[in-house]
């Protein structure tokens, strides 16, 4: 039932893309190390556990960021399948629009994707698929900005979704949200790149780091659901780290808190909904200036 499955994992698997870290993440103590490295339980099914938490933040009155979290295992004699599809998006345009801008596009994605794929998974009689993952999720994408653009005019949302499925993560990814990947020798790596004007000038030389962090333009996004420019969203697909982590944020997290915070949050805690929660204080704790939202999906195995 599963094979064919099987097969868009391996057509997607060869389109995969690793994007350097060119961050500035802090080398790890042989402590910290220690927490990703130790030797871990082997699963069957594999098990893959996820957490999620929220903040309007300090200093706004609404939230415009949305989430998606779904999780499924199909586990027989033929196949050992964890299926999950995870989806951030942070609004923009103002009270209304930012926040019916995310709902919209999260709504649409999941629908889309839930509709075609799904029904593969658990249906004794659908037929095989046409379309790689990669593929799909560009669709899911298509979706989404027109649901943006029928629902939301004059507003828009960044949109960072993650497929799940196997052993294989296929990335979208559209604005200045972010997915990272935490793996056992202690790396934690972003895996998407922000489409905004602040990492264009810092790709090109024109701006330090420390004048990126208090640039007056840093939340201007030159790609984004909902503008009426044509664009195309980053669609990646890479192996999931495992044992080991992947996380999902607004920047209302990643732009408040450096990555090693980041990693050492997560990996001190006894789960994902435990690290979210403290990922979310933290935040809340170093100011709070926008809205928080943060996904950490923990894959056992």
């Amino acid at each position: 039932m599963l094979s064919f499955l099987k097969k868009l994992l391996k057509k997607d698997a060869r389109q995969t893309t690793v994007i350097p870290n060119d961050g500035q993440t802090a080398p790890l103590t042989e402590d910290q190390l220690s927490i990703v490295s130790t030797t871990s339980v082997i699963h069957h099914p594999p098990q893959v556990l996820v957490g999620t938490a929220q903040s309007v933040g300090m200093q706004r009155e609404n939230n415009e960021d949305s989430l998606f979290v779904i999780n499924l295992i199909m586990s027989d004699s033929v196949s050992q399948l964890p299926f999950g599809l995870y989806i951030m998006a942070d609004g923009m345009g103002g009270y209304l629009h930012g926040e019916v801008a995310s709902r919209a596009a999260v709504r649409a994605f999941a629908d889309y994707i839930s509709r075609k794929l799904i029904p593969s998974l658990i249906s004794i009689d659908s037929g095989p698929l046409n379309e790689s993952l990669q593929e799909l999720m560009e669709e899911g994408v298509r979706e989404a900005q027109q649901a943006v653009l029928r629902r939301a005019p004059g507003g828009g949302t960044t949109l960072t979704a993650a497929l799940l499925l196997g052993e294989q993560v296929t990335l979208a990814h559209v604005g200045d949200s972010r997915a990272y990947f935490i793996y056992p020798d202690g790396r934690i790596q972003p895996m998407t790149n922000d489409h905004s004007l602040v990492k264009r000038l810092l790709d090109l030389g024109q701006l330090t780091e420390e004048q990126a962090r208090n640039y007056p333009q840093k939340n201007v996004l030159y790609r984004a659901l909902g503008q009426l420019d044509p664009f195309k969203p980053d669609i990646l697909s890479h192996m999931m780290p495992h044992p080991g982590y992947m996380v999902l944020c607004s920047d209302g997290l990643w732009g408040v808190l450096p990555d090693l915070e980041i990693f050492q949050i997560i990996t001190s805690a006894a789960n994902p909904s435990e690290a979210c929660q403290s990922l979310v204080d933290a935040a809340n704790g170093a100011g709070g200036p926008d809205n928080i939202s943060v996904i950490v999906v923990q894959y056992l195995n």
